[in-house]
């Protein structure tokens, strides 16, 4: 079981930038990659990226050339860069951990982009 823990949320104004941190309690290679989800109030969770283990990404179009998913295995932390931030992007941050057919999730940051 790996546990997650995320922090880096706050408050930005609308077109700053925000870095979010994932730090896994295991070895973030245990997983088959780690991905980034959001849930704004009253909407369905959305999912914002993931990086496999061989450091490939993958975004929806809604984030793409604005946020980037990097790892640090020596640290077992994955990072979300978000820049060009927007009213849209306000939400819980979530990262997880693929597990086979399973996620572990961590606890959730909350990003605020104020206008």
């Amino acid at each position: 079981q790996v546990q997650l823990v995320e922090s880096g949320g706050g408050v930005v104004q609308a077109g700053g930038s925000l870095r979010l941190s994932c730090a896994a309690s295991g070895s973030i290679f245990s997983a088959n990659g780690m991905e980034w989800h959001r849930q704004a109030p009253g909407k369905q969770r959305e999912w914002v990226g993931m990086i496999t283990n061989a450091g490939r990404t993958y975004y929806p179009d809604s984030v793409k050339g604005r946020f980037t998913i990097s790892r640090d295995d020596a640290e077992n932390t994955v990072y979300l860069q978000m820049n060009s931030l927007n009213a849209d992007d306000t939400g819980v941050y979530y990262c997880a951990a693929i597990l086979g057919i399973r996620k572990s999730w961590g606890q959730g940051t909350q990003v605020t982009v104020s206008s």
